[in-house]
């Protein structure tokens, strides 16, 4: 069985090097959707608390949020970190507090001071899935991920790791001590 959650994004992108109306600057609100796969929870009668796979894919997805994403080699990545430099928010201000760690995996690197992201590959709805599943794929047991963005959609299927030692009173997953990170249950 599954549970699902949604979460919202708003960025700016462009697709660089495509011709067309993405090649300028442009905004979106994408709606990111999240089903985890796994047997029912007896203790409490669900695979996974939405609220959580929420809260977990919002720790590492908030650099997202109000981002703007280029790929690393868009001549405006240079042009935007100068205009940040010389307007004196290149290393953030008092009222970023949105964000979350500065991450950097195979696909992309995030400057959360400046509310940037730096992808390998043009930010499509496809890339922004290998992104999240990249990111969530240890914490989570992801059967599906889907992303809309404007008119645009796409959803991948994944292959789960099967059933994953939760807490019988929360449905959180257990760390790898056995121990539930919400209420404290040991196993």
């Amino acid at each position: 069985m599954r549970s699902i959650t949604t979460l919202q994004i708003q960025y700016a992108h462009r697709f660089y090097g495509f011709k067309g109306e993405a090649q300028y600057l442009h905004g979106h609100t994408g709606t990111l959707t999240i089903e985890v796969e796994d047997t029912i929870n007896k203790g409490v009668n669900m695979v996974f608390p939405c609220n959580e796979i929420q809260k977990i894919a919002w720790d590492v997805l908030k650099n997202f949020d109000h981002a703007l994403i280029l790929r690393e080699d868009d001549p405006l990545l240079p042009a935007i970190l100068k205009v940040y430099e010389k307007e004196g928010i290149r290393n953030g201000t008092p009222t970023n507090t949105m964000k979350g760690p500065a991450m950097e995996t195979t696909l992309i690197r995030t400057y959360p001071e400046c509310r940037l992201v730096v992808t390998k590959e043009t930010m499509t709805v496809e890339g922004m899935i290998k992104i999240v599943y990249d990111l969530l794929k240890n914490s989570l047991n992801i059967a599906k991920i889907t992303f809309t963005s404007g008119v645009n959609a796409a959803t991948a299927d994944f292959m789960t790791a099967g059933t994953m030692d939760r807490c019988p009173f929360c449905g959180v997953r257990l760390d790898e001590n056995g121990v539930c990170h919400k209420c404290g249950y040991r196993k």
